[in-house]
């Protein structure tokens, strides 16, 4: 999942919410350097990408892309789903989409300094291109997959995967929408085992 998911995933817990946030840059044991919670939150997203890239759907998902895009399906499917997330956001929380970036954004700037520098990078990006709210549009998604093929030196082609969106569009959403519910159960479930610890 990409990062709108594992914003949402975190509910209402701070330190979760930081910890799932900067988890991409702490490699290995590092994560223990944090404080408990911080931790948690490292160790859930840890354990949403396992189950994200295990479960069958975000298989079947991945199997439409791989034969164009080899290696680099399961980066598209997390922007994807995401891009689902947020086209159907009223489905899933009560707070508008605009309202909830500029918390969370507001949230993540006051704790930055904890942050590995690497994210407190990508969170500069983040604000400024409103990464957030422009996963909800398909020109949005379009704009990203295009920096994200720049970044791989045009090797990933994730440039044309906006043309599989539009290909695939309906069996996509319906796979996102049968995998979020299981993931949603099991993110809760996750972060319950974890704050007993």
């Amino acid at each position: 999942m990409n990062y709108l998911a594992h914003l949402y995933l975190s509910k209402n817990n701070k330190n979760i919410l930081i910890g799932n946030f900067i988890s991409d840059a702490v490699k290995g044991k590092n994560y223990q350097h944090y404080p408990k919670e911080i931790q948690q939150g490292i160790i859930l997203h840890r354990n949403i990408d396992t189950f994200t890239d295990t479960h069958p759907i975000v298989r079947k998902s991945k199997h439409r892309l791989h034969e164009r895009y080899k290696h680099y399906d399961g980066i598209i499917i997390d922007i994807f789903y995401d891009y689902f997330l947020a086209k159907n956001w009223n489905d899933y929380s009560e707070i508008p989409l605009n309202v909830y970036a500029s918390n969370i954004y507001q949230l993540l700037k006051n704790e930055s300094t904890v942050f590995p520098p690497k994210m407190q990078q990508i969170l500069q990006y983040m604000i400024q291109y409103n990464w957030l709210e422009t996963y909800q549009s398909k020109k949005g998604i379009e704009k990203v997959l295009q920096g994200m093929n720049k970044r791989t030196e045009g090797k990933s082609l994730m440039n044309l995967a906006i043309e599989d969106l539009q290909k695939y569009h309906d069996e996509l959403e319906a796979d996102f929408k049968t995998f979020f519910k299981d993931l949603i159960n099991f993110t809760n479930e996750k972060t319950k085992l974890l704050l007993e610890i």
